[in-house]
C-alpha cells in the first residue's frame, strides 16, 4: 500500500502541529534571533581609569559539544558537577587548541544560505570560571568582554546576564547585586554560528571561541561612565579647539579637564580655544596627556589636535591634502587564531612605521582595543570598520541581504553604535566605515545616518555602493589604473543620477584594497603611486593586505622555518585555498619582497642622483613633516667594497619642497675605471618611538662604469669522437648538440624556456568592472593550453661554422614546438670558445601565430634553463638585490654586489610558485660541489634552484619541494610581469612579453674549486 497522504511536504520552517519533542529549542530560537545582543549596557569608551579592575583572562574550564541540540543542561552554569570539562586559556579560539578545526572560506558561507537560520552541525562550547571578588567591586560592577565570536551567553552564578551579538564588537553586562564578595562563578556558552554570522562574513578563518579579554570593573557611584573627546585644529589661528563631554548614565554631568602641559584647567562640556597648539597628524603625531575627573574617578586621555575637512574633492587634515600610503590589517596570529598578544600588535606597528606606511584600514572589524591608542601614539591614519561584511550574499544576486531587510536594521545599527563609541576619542581614526562588501540596502543608510549625527567630524566611508549616496569619500577596490587616472581627472564615467553624479565627483577617490599582495607580487605599484601623487582628488589607498593568514603546521617547511596551512588543509567541505595567504608579510611578519618594493614606492622623499654624480635631487614628499630630523648620506662602493662615504650638507626642508644638493668632487676620480655604485640614503638622525637612529627612510642610486659583456674571442675549434664534440671545456653530444660538461661539471641540459610554474597572480582572471567577472582566461592558463610547459626540440642540424678569431663557432639549429600546435620558435644556439670559456649566442624567432581568443599570447620568460649535475652551495652576483624582482617588481632592490646560501635565493610563499630571480644581472657565479661556475653577459635575470620546474608547479606546500642533487639553473634576457590578477588588474602592457625576435649572449667558465675566486 503507499504511505498514508501526510499533506505534503512543508514548505515553510513551521514544525507540524503537536508536542515539541526537541531538545534545546530555546537556544536554537536565541541563536537564530536577527535582532542584537540581549541585556548588555550600552556601548561606551574603552577608557584608561583609575576605577578598580581586574582581568578575567587564565585559565577556565572548557567544554565542547557538538551542536545547539546536544548541549547538555546540567547546572554547570553554577559551576557544580562539571562532567567533561577540560582547561582553555581565555582568550582564545578553541579550535587552535585541538578542539575542532579552523576553516577558510573567502566570499562564501560555511553553511546553507537561509537567513536567520543556523545549521545543526553548530558547535557550542561551555566556559567557566570561578574568580574572587573583593569588596570594592560590591557597590555597582560589571562585566566587560571584548569578543566573542560568534555568540555569546552569560551568566554569573547561576543568573543569566544576556547575550553578545557582534564578534569584534565589545559587550557589558551590569552585575550590581549577583556579584558576591568572595567565590563566584562565571559561566558563558558560546555558539560558532548565529544569526550574526550572516553579518561576518569578512575574508579570513571561522575561529570561534572568547578571543578577547574579559574584565571585571568596578562602577563609581560618583564616576564616569563615557566621555566624547572633540579636538579640532585651526590651521589658520593655530589654536585647539577642545570640547570634553563627560556623561553617566547618558545624562551630561560635571567633571574638570586637566592638561597639565598646557597648565590647563576646564570644566567639561563647553568650548574652549587654546593657543599655541601643536597639531596631530600620522607624520607628527603630537599627543597631549589630559585627565577627566568628577568626584568618584578620574579618566586619562590623550589629546591629538586635529580636522578632517573635504575640501575641492581634497581629504584634508588640518588644511592640507593628504596622501594615504596604506594597508588592510586583519587580526591573526599564526598559533592563536584571532587572539592579539599586544606585544605582537605593537611589533607589527612598528614594522609598518619602518616601511614607510601611514595608514591603516582595520578589515573588516574593529581592531583590538588597544590598537587606535597605539594608531595613535604611533601615527597612523585609521579607516575603522564596523563589523559587517554579508559577500556571500553575491551569490545569489543579494536576495535576502541583510543591508537591505528591516528584520536586521537594529543589529546593523547596533554594530555601527558599538563600533564608534567604543574608539571615538582617538585622533589615528579618521574615517568611520560601515562595513565591506555588503552590497546596498536600506540599513546601510540607517547605519550611515546614526553615525553622522553621532560623530559629524568624521567622513564616512563604504566602498559597496558606487553611487555614494551614504558617503563622504568615492572607494573602489582593484579598480585599474586607466579608470584611477580617469576618476583624478574628474572624467569618470557619470551616473545616471545626475545630483548624485555631482555630489560624487565632489568627493576625493580612495582605493580601500589595490595590488593584491597574493605571493610573488604585486606588480603595477609605482604606476598607482604616480598617479596619486599627481593628482590631488586621488588620496591613495589600502594594499590587499598586510599579514598571511597561514596557520602553523606540525614540522617544518623543510628548511627550518614554520609549515604554515591554509583553506584545504583541515578538511572542510567547502574552502577558498591559499587565498588567504596574501599579504606583505608572512603569518610571523616575516617581510616578504613585496613590502620591500612598496616601502620603496611610497618613499616620502624622492632623492635622484645625478648621472654624472654631480649633485642630488632632493623631494620632500611629507604632506606636514620637514626634513630637520633627517641626515643624507652617500656611500660609494666598487666591487663590494667601500671607497668613500659620508653626509651631505642638505637644509632642512618644508614638506612638498625640492632643493639640488652638490655631491663632492672627487668621488668619480675615486671611482677610477672600475665598476662603480653611488648610493645617496635619508636616514633618522635621531631615535624615535618606531626606529632607531641610521633607520632608512628613502634611497637613490647611480653608477658609473658599468661591465660591457666581454666578448671571448673564438680561437677554439670543434673536435669530433664517436659520440661527442668538443669545443673548448666544453663536451656536446654528437647526435643531438646537448651540452654534456662544462669543465669538470656535469650538464643535464641547456634549452630555451617561455615557461613559468605559475605565480598566483598568474592564475588569477583578471576582473571587469562593474560586473566584477573574469574578462579573460589567466596568463597560466593561456600558457598551459599552448603547451608552453611542454614544448620539445627539433633538432634541423648541427654545423661548425668559421668564426671571425680563427675558431669555430658550434651552431646547433633547432625548432621548439607543444603537441597538437602549429605555432613554435626557431631557436639557434650558437657556441664559442677561447679554450677556457665557452660563450653562447642563442637566437629565438617565433614561428606561427601566437595568438588566442585573448589576443597576443604572452611568454612567461625568454631565456636558457641549463641544468647542471652538481649541487649549489651559494650565489653571488652583481645586479639588482638582495631581493628578487621581475619586470614591474623590485622596486626596493638596490644594485651592488651580493651573495647569498643557496636556501635565501628562494621567497618561501606558503604555496610554491615562480620566485627568486634577481633581475638586472651582469656578472655571476655559483659555488658548486664541482667547482665554480662564473657566468656574464648582457643584463639577465638570475634564477637557481635545487629542483625543477615541474617539481615546483606540482607542490602544494614548501616540504614537496626536494632537491634532486641538482642544480637548476635560469638566465632569462626577458620576462613577463606578474602584475596582481590574483584579485585587481593583470600585467600591464608594458610589462607583458609578447612573442618576438631576441637574440642574446651569455659567458660560462668553470674554476676548480680551489681556485682563486676573488671578484665575481
Amino acid at each position: 500500500m503507499p504511505p498514508a497522504d501526510l499533506g505534503g511536504p512543508l514548505t515553510t520552517d513551521e514544525s507540524p502541529a503537536g508536542r515539541e519533542l526537541g531538545l534545546a529549542s530555546e537556544q536554537v530560537a536565541a541563536l537564530e534571533s536577527p535582532l542584537p545582543s540581549q541585556g548588555s549596557l550600552p556601548p561606551r569608551s574603552y577608557l584608561t581609569s583609575d576605577a578598580p579592575s581586574r582581568p578575567l583572562d587564565g585559565i577556565w574550564k572548557f567544554r565542547l559539544h557538538e551542536g545547539t541540540r546536544a548541549a547538555l543542561t546540567d547546572d554547570w552554569q553554577l559551576g557544580q558537577e562539571l562532567h567533561g570539562f577540560a582547561e582553555l586559556h581565555v582568550p582564545s579560539n578553541w579550535s587552535m587548541h585541538g578542539h575542532g578545526r579552523p576553516a577558510y572560506t573567502n566570499v562564501q558561507y560555511p553553511f546553507a544560505l537561509e537567513p536567520p537560520h543556523v545549521p545543526d552541525a553548530n558547535p557550542v562550547a561551555d566556559h567557566v570560571l570561578e574568580f574572587q571578588a573583593g569588596p570594592e567591586f560590591q557597590t555597582f560592577a560589571l562585566l566587560r568582554f571584548d569578543g566573542i565570536d560568534s555568540a555569546g551567553t552569560v551568566w554569573l552564578n547561576g543568573t543569566r546576564l544576556g547575550t553578545t551579538r557582534g564578534s569584534r564588537l565589545a559587550h557589558e553586562f551590569d552585575v550590581s547585586g549577583i556579584l558576591v564578595e568572595g567565590a563566584n562563578v562565571l559561566a558563558v556558552q558560546v555558539a560558532q554560528f548565529s544569526a550574526a554570522s550572516y553579518l561576518e562574513d569578512q575574508d579570513m578563518w571561522w575561529l570561534p571561541g572568547i578571543f578577547r579579554s574579559v574584565s571585571l570593573q568596578a562602577r563609581p557611584a560618583d564616576g564616569i561612565e563615557d566621555i566624547f573627546v572633540h579636538a579640532g585644529f585651526d590651521h589658520v589661528t593655530g589654536e585647539g579647539v577642545l570640547r570634553v563631554g563627560a556623561s553617566r548614565s547618558g545624562e551630561p554631568i560635571d567633571a574638570v579637564v586637566r592638561i597639565p602641559e598646557l597648565g590647563v584647567e576646564l570644566p567639561a562640556g563647553g568650548e574652549h580655544r587654546l593657543a599655541g597648539i601643536d597639531p596631530w597628524s600620522a607624520e607628527e603625531p603630537r599627543l597631549y596627556s589630559a585627565t577627566v575627573s568628577a568626584p568618584g574617578e578620574t579618566v586619562s586621555v590623550e589629546l591629538g589636535f586635529r580636522t578632517i575637512t573635504i575640501e575641492d574633492a581634497q581629504f584634508k587634515i588640518n588644511g592640507r591634502r593628504i596622501l594615504l600610503r596604506g594597508v588592510n590589517r586583519h587580526e591573526h596570529d599564526p598559533k592563536l587564531g584571532r587572539v592579539v598578544v599586544p606585544e605582537r600588535m605593537e611589533a607589527e606597528m612598528l614594522l609598518m612605521k619602518q616601511h614607510n606606511i601611514n595608514a591603516i584600514r582595520t578589515s573588516h572589524y574593529p581592531p583590538h582595543p588597544g590598537f587606535p591608542a597605539l594608531a595613535d601614539r604611533l601615527g597612523f591614519y585609521v579607516v575603522l570598520e564596523c563589523d559587517f561584511e554579508t559577500h556571500g550574499f553575491f551569490n545569489s544576486g543579494w536576495t535576502q541581504n541583510p543591508s537591505d531587510d528591516p528584520q536586521w536594521r537594529e543589529a546593523l545599527v547596533d554594530r555601527m553604535r558599538r563600533t564608534v563609541e567604543r574608539d571615538k576619542n582617538h585622533a589615528s581614526v579618521i574615517m568611520w566605515s560601515l562595513g565591506n562588501e555588503a552590497g546596498t540596502g536600506q540599513n546601510l543608510a540607517a547605519m550611515s545616518t546614526w553615525a553622522k549625527d553621532r560623530d559629524p567630524s568624521r567622513p564616512i566611508h563604504y566602498e559597496g555602493d558606487w553611487s555614494c549616496p551614504d558617503v563622504d569619500v568615492y572607494s573602489r577596490m582593484y579598480a585599474g589604473h586607466a579608470e584611477v587616472e580617469l576618476i583624478g581627472q574628474g572624467k569618470e564615467a557619470p551616473l545616471e543620477n545626475a545630483a548624485l553624479d555631482a555630489r560624487r565627483r565632489a568627493m576625493p577617490f580612495m582605493q580601500c584594497e589595490y595590488v593584491h599582495a597574493m605571493g610573488n607580487g604585486p606588480g603595477g605599484m609605482s604606476e598607482y603611486q604616480e598617479l596619486f601623487e599627481r593628482y590631488p582628488r586621488l588620496m591613495g589607498g589600502f594594499v590587499w593586505e598586510w599579514v598571511e593568514h597561514g596557520i602553523t603546521g606540525t614540522g617544518t617547511d623543510g628548511a627550518g622555518n614554520d609549515l604554515f596551512l591554509y583553506g584545504g588543509d583541515f578538511g572542510e567541505e567547502v574552502h577558498d585555498g591559499n587565498f588567504v595567504t596574501d599579504g606583505l608579510v608572512d603569518a610571523n611578519r616575516k617581510p616578504r619582497p613585496g613590502l620591500l618594493d612598496f616601502k620603496k614606492v611610497i618613499e616620502p622623499l624622492t632623492i635622484k642622483v645625478a648621472e654624472d654624480w654631480s649633485g642630488v635631487s632632493l623631494r620632500n614628499g611629507f604632506d606636514f613633516a620637514d626634513t630637520s630630523n633627517l641626515r643624507f648620506r652617500y656611500r660609494l662602493e666598487s666591487d663590494g667594497a667601500v671607497l668613500a662615504r659620508g653626509d651631505l650638507a642638505a637644509p632642512a626642508l618644508p614638506a612638498g619642497e625640492s632643493t639640488q644638493v652638490p655631491l663632492p668632487v672627487d668621488l668619480v676620480e675615486k671611482a677610477g675605471h672600475s665598476t662603480a655604485v653611488l648610493t645617496v640614503r635619508a636616514e633618522l638622525d635621531e631615535d624615535t618611538l618606531w626606529a632607531p637612529a641610521g633607520h632608512e627612510l628613502a634611497w637613490g642610486q647611480a653608477a658609473l662604469n658599468l661591465p660591457v659583456a666581454p666578448g671571448v674571442p673564438a680561437t677554439a675549434i670543434v673536435t669530433e669522437s664517436p659520440e661527442t664534440l668538443t669545443l673548448g671545456p666544453a663536451v656536446f653530444d654528437r647526435v643531438t648538440g646537448t651540452l654534456l660538461r662544462l669543465g669538470g661539471v656535469p650538464v643535464h641540459g641547456v634549452r630555451l624556456a617561455l615557461w613559468r610554474p605559475p605565480t598566483d597572480n598568474d592564475l588569477g582572471a583578471e576582473w571587469s568592472d562593474p560586473e566584477w567577472q573574469p574578462v579573460a582566461r589567466s596568463d597560466a592558463q593561456r600558457w598551459h593550453d599552448a603547451g608552453l610547459n611542454r614544448m620539445h626540440h627539433r633538432l634541423i642540424g648541427i654545423t661548425a661554422a668559421p668564426a671571425a678569431d680563427g675558431g669555430e663557432e658550434l651552431v646547433v639549429r633547432t625548432r621548439m614546438g607543444a603537441a597538437d600546435k602549429q605555432f613554435g620558435v626557431f631557436v639557434d644556439y650558437a657556441w664559442s670558445s677561447d679554450g677556457h670559456s665557452l660563450s653562447l649566442r642563442t637566437a629565438v624567432r617565433p614561428d606561427g601565430d601566437w595568438t588566442d581568443a585573448s589576443g597576443p599570447l604572452p611568454w612567461a620568460r625568454l631565456g636558457l634553463e641549463v641544468v647542471l649535475g652538481a649541487e649549489t652551495q651559494s650565489a653571488e652576483w652583481f645586479g639588482q638585490g638582495p631581493h628578487h624582482s621581475y619586470p614591474d617588481t623590485g622596486q626596493g632592490t638596490k644594485l651592488g654586489w651580493y651573495q647569498l646560501p643557496l636556501a635565501e635565493m628562494d621567497v618561501d610563499y606558503v604555496r610554491p610558485q615562480e620566485a627568486g630571480a634577481r633581475r638586472g644581472t651582469r656578472t655571476a657565479a655559483l659555488e658548486l660541489d664541482a667547482g665554480r661556475l662564473a657566468i656574464s653577459g648582457e643584463p639577465f635575470a638570475l634564477t637557481v634552484r635545487p629542483y625543477s620546474e615541474a617539481v615546483l608547479a606540482a607542490a602544494t606546500h614548501r616540504p614537496d619541494l626536494i632537491p634532486d642533487g641538482r642544480t637548476y639553473l635560469y638566465l632569462d634576457h626577458a620576462q613577463n610581469g606578474v602584475g596582481t590578477a590574483a584579485c585587481g588588474p593583470g600585467v600591464l602592457d608594458a610589462y607583458r612579453l609578447i612573442p618576438r625576435k631576441a637574440e642574446f649572449s651569455l659567458t660560462f667558465r668553470v674554476e676548480p674549486v680551489n681556485a682563486d675566486t676573488s671578484g665575481v
